[in-house]
């Protein structure tokens, strides 16, 4: 009875927290409605008049991208800009043959006119937080654009985003990422799918009613007074721009979100790349979360429903751990459900939380629409693409939750890069990148026994209750099944 009840009080609080961010989602949805019908009337420099142009610095910090370096520089040569009021950090970290392209490429670039310097360190210390920071230094710019290495802004990018300082709370203008190689697979498709929640049901819900947002490390404008007056660039988490993000809206300063302004960039195209970028990510967010918590819940000066969102956005990598933990226990759930009759009442009770599937259902469908329109059509290749998504989410979080552990216990780690391929149709070409490594990790091989798991969970469907069977948790345990049997088998091949 003990192990019982240590079973159904996790599991109830597990899906009490669930919920709790489906909530939490479906007010940010409510913001967003209502943000679609205000007017942004907030003053703008006016670029006609050559005094209330300012001086940019463009910083691109790189760190071994052979396969993308050259397509940045040259996009980058490409922006719309007065040459006089433009500056351009190449900010380097490499180690390998793409150095040399980047000199050429530079060397070229600077014999046009272009104000565009290179900054190599050889020492690593604090990752790109602190590639930022050293080049920090020696930034002419008033204000600091950031494109990380698979970025391509369009040419009117800055014309876009600077007008909006000249309101001078405004410490950061952040755009939307838009998705290059969308469509390359299964793997970008739902890789495109959450990112396209993030970039409008939560940076637009949350940004409207004046909650904390965060800078998203590239695609995005700093002051840099605002760095400055935040603290500057810290290497102390995986999430650098999470970190400095909240440290400036503690002080004061407003993020701007434009969700009008797409910035096209490229996604992981195979497993391990998609792995090693949700890891930091998800590790960077725990590691947040444990840094910011009593900065928020002390700080007297934001309303107590901009904390609590604060909070709940922090602790988005942990609902991964959530999620294990109900998936997990869903079988013993299923057993005790037929063996225990007094526990009746009780499993009526948490079908209730079948709620927090549909909110997220509608709150993926209104984000669904904005990118991709309405209409029967669209609306049937959401469905599978929502369960598709769900599946595979499910599928990572074993990976997940070990970042985010790894995040709250502080357990220090590397900043590792994501891969880039520069390829969007030869599925073949990748195999060669030089930066992949070919080793299969423990975390895989539990997904294959977590596969086999569901398999089981679906299997006794078909047994419980003297074998008249109970199929509810059987749709849950097939997304699981089929979600864990991806990442493994992708894992294995790459």
């Amino acid at each position: 009875m003990i192990i019982e009840g240590i079973i159904i009080t996790i599991y109830t609080l597990a899906l009490l927290l669930i919920f709790m961010y489906a909530l939490a989602q479906l007010n940010l949805l409510f913001n967003y409605l209502s943000a679609k019908k205000k007017i942004d009337n907030t003053p703008k420099f006016n670029f006609k008049n050559p005094s209330e142009i300012p001086l940019i610095t463009i910083q691109l910090p790189l760190y071994n991208e052979l396969y993308v370096v050259e397509r940045l520089l040259e996009n980058i040569s490409k922006i719309d800009y007065p040459q006089d009021k433009l500056e351009i950090q190449v900010l380097d970290d490499s180690t390998d043959k793409s150095i040399q392209i980047i000199h050429t490429k530079i060397s070229e670039l600077q014999q046009t006119g272009l104000d565009i310097k290179y900054i190599h360190r050889t020492d690593r210390t604090g990752f790109k937080a602190g590639a930022l920071k050293a080049g920090l230094e020696t930034a002419k710019g008033e204000f600091i654009a950031i494109f990380d290495a698979d970025f391509l802004p369009k040419s009117d990018w800055l014309l876009q985003t600077i007008p909006h300082f000249k309101d001078n709370n405004i410490g950061v203008v952040q755009t939307r990422w838009g998705h290059i190689n969308r469509d390359y697979s299964i793997l970008t498709k739902i890789q495109a799918f959450a990112l396209d929640t993030h970039f409008t049901l939560e940076q637009t819900g949350r940004n409207t009613k004046n909650h904390f947002i965060n800078f998203n490390g590239t695609a995005g404008v700093w002051r840099k007074t605002c760095i400055l007056d935040a603290g500057n660039w810290e290497g102390d988490t995986l999430t650098e721009d999470l970190d400095l993000s909240y440290r400036a809206q503690l002080k004061g300063w407003k993020l701007k979100y434009l969700e009008d302004v797409v910035t096209p960039a490229e996604l992981p195209i195979i497993i391990s790349a998609a792995r090693s970028q949700q890891f930091r990510w998800n590790k960077g967010g725990a590691e947040n979360f444990q840094k910011m918590f009593f900065k928020i819940v002390k700080n007297n000066g934001i309303s107590a429903k901009t904390k609590m969102h604060g909070i709940l956005h922090l602790l988005n990598s942990t609902m991964f751990l959530n999620i294990l933990i109900v998936a997990i226990l869903s079988v013993p759930m299923l057993y005790l459900k037929h063996e225990n009759d007094t526990l009746k009442m009780y499993f009526y009770a948490t079908s209730f939380f079948v709620v927090s599937s549909i909110i997220f259902f509608i709150c993926y469908w209104f984000m669904y629409k904005r990118i991709h329109g309405s209409g029967f059509k669209n609306f049937v290749g959401f469905i599978g693409m929502f369960f598709s998504f769900f599946a595979i989410a499910m599928g990572f979080s074993l990976h997940n939750t070990i970042a985010v552990i790894e995040g709250h216990f502080r357990k220090r780690s590397d900043f590792i890069r994501t891969p880039k391929f520069n390829i969007n149709t030869d599925k073949s070409s990748w195999k060669d990148n030089i930066y992949l490594k070919k080793r299969i990790s423990t975390n895989v091989i539990f997904e294959g026994l977590l596969t086999l798991y569901f398999a089981f969970g679906m299997y006794s469907a078909f047994i419980v209750g003297n074998h008249k069977g109970d199929f509810g948790l059987f749709p849950f345990h097939l997304m699981l099944f089929l979600g864990f049997g991806y990442v493994f088998l992708k894992s294995l091949r790459n």
